[in-house]
């Protein structure tokens, strides 16, 4: 049973840094396409980050150079360390596993960046 609980997030002021993780259960997360998504309030759900098997990565321009995922496979875990957030980053950041068709999701972590 694929499972996927994301932790980490919480209230940040502009300018600071988060780290997100993204415990897996159920299969191996060095062995399938993992990402991250996040949705605003009244916004569609974006993609941010992604991570190959073979450890490629991808970002959108909107977040490149700023957030960086990664993984432990020891911990069979995904990160999502985020740096310089600001306002606009607020949002329930979503962990996601492409696994044999199927999608699957995380419950999401809220991240507010605030003053």
């Amino acid at each position: 049973q694929v499972q996927l609980v994301e932790s980490g997030g919480g209230l940040v002021q502009p300018g600071g840094s988060l780290r997100l993780s993204c415990a897996a259960s159920g299969f191996i997360v060095s062995l399938y396409p993992m990402a991250w998504y996040r949705q605003a309030p009244g916004e569609q759900r974006e993609f941010i980050a992604g991570l190959t098997s073979g450890g490629a990565t991808n970002y959108p321009p909107s977040v490149k150079g700023q957030f960086t995922i990664s993984r432990d496979n020891a911990k069979n875990t995904v990160y999502l360390q985020m740096n310089s957030l600001k306002p606009e980053d607020t949002a329930v950041y979503y962990c996601n596993v492409l696994r044999d068709g199927s999608s699957y999701w995380g419950q999401g972590t809220q991240v507010t960046v605030s003053s």
